[in-house]
């Protein structure tokens, strides 16, 4: 190889190397995106310590969310926590409202996640005479069970025994908060032809899959709720299937003697027809129920009868 060509190639990898270089720095000296008030905090830019904060890049002003605390600062006022701060559970929530706020000395609290679901909720008591039209200190304790950390509301009613929409009205501080629930494995059992194609298709047979879901003592129970869901998306692209409708109600269960007895709306047998989508249906009810340990049958009923159910 003539001495040209070597430095031809130590040239062009010289200028690879150059531009591999500039464009992890250019990419590095990138400002992140800024649409909201975190993510110009995140930045780095100035923020104002008014109330509520004031976060300025470049242009514009991004300011911190609040909820509607200045609306209702003449009616109720928080202390603890902050608006934006991150809570866990148990949480100590204090501040002061007017009498008019508490029926009995107490109002009714709650934290909310970011789909409006209830994590938890609680009773804030006063903490002096409340039979008064001036501000009365109050004290909260709140304890909520969430498997994931998130966003979500501080939701502070004034409580309302009357039951008149014109009598409702609330106080919503957004809050992080932590996740604090311990999780367990069970087992939900589906059918999948996919896995059945190599012999006869039988009816009751089904295959269990492993769903993780939040630790509780109701183990039975939150199961045949996670059953009742259905196939995830990841499940059916596997094969899986349900004969199960959706939207069924469990409207009691009992464990006694190793006997289960479950009672579920009538949406359950809605439709159904074929003794094979039959058998299928107490299959995938049975088998969900009998991984554990305490249950060695199970009793099917419909708005409590079990003889006249799931016919063929």
């Amino acid at each position: 190889m003539s001495k040209i060509r070597i430095l031809f190639f130590i040239l062009i990898f010289a200028l690879a190397g150059t531009l591999v270089y500039w464009h992890f720095v250019s990419q590095k000296n990138v400002a992140p995106k800024v649409t909201d008030f975190a993510s110009c905090l995140t930045a780095g830019y100035p923020v104002l310590e008014s109330y509520p904060r004031q976060c300025v890049a470049d242009s514009q002003t991004f300011v911190e969310d609040i909820g509607n605390q200045l609306a209702q600062e003449d009616k109720i006022k928080v202390t603890q926590p902050r608006a934006g701060e991150t809570i866990s559970s148990p949480l100590i929530i204090k501040g002061e409202a007017r009498g008019f706020w508490f029926f009995e000395a107490s109002f009714p609290v709650k934290l909310i996640d970011a789909n409006g679901q209830i994590l938890g909720a609680g009773v804030a008591q006063a903490q002096g005479d409340w039979m008064t039209e001036d501000f009365v200190p109050f004290q909260a304790e709140l304890k909520y069970v969430s498997s994931e950390a998130g966003h979500g509301r501080l939701i502070l009613m004034r409580d309302n025994p009357s039951g008149l929409p014109a009598n409702d009205d609330s106080l919503a501080i957004p809050v992080a908060y932590l996740a604090n629930a311990e999780k367990m494995k069970v087992k939900v059992y589906f059918q999948n032809a996919e896995l059945d194609a190599a012999t006869d298709y039988d009816c009751g047979k089904v295959i269990a899959v492993e769903r993780e879901i939040v630790k509780t003592e109701a183990v039975a129970r939150a199961a045949l709720e996670e059953l009742l869901q259905g196939p995830t998306a990841t499940e059916k692209d596997l094969g899986f299937t349900t004969t199960l409708n959706a939207g069924i109600k469990i409207q009691k269960l009992t464990i006694e003697n190793g006997v289960a007895k479950v009672d579920f709306d009538e949406q359950l047998e809605k439709g159904v027809g074929g003794s094979c989508w039959v058998m299928a249906i107490r299959a995938q009810i049975n088998e969900t129920l009998k991984q554990f340990t305490t249950i060695k049958s199970v009793i099917i009923s419909i708005d409590g009868r079990t003889e006249d159910i799931l016919q063929p």
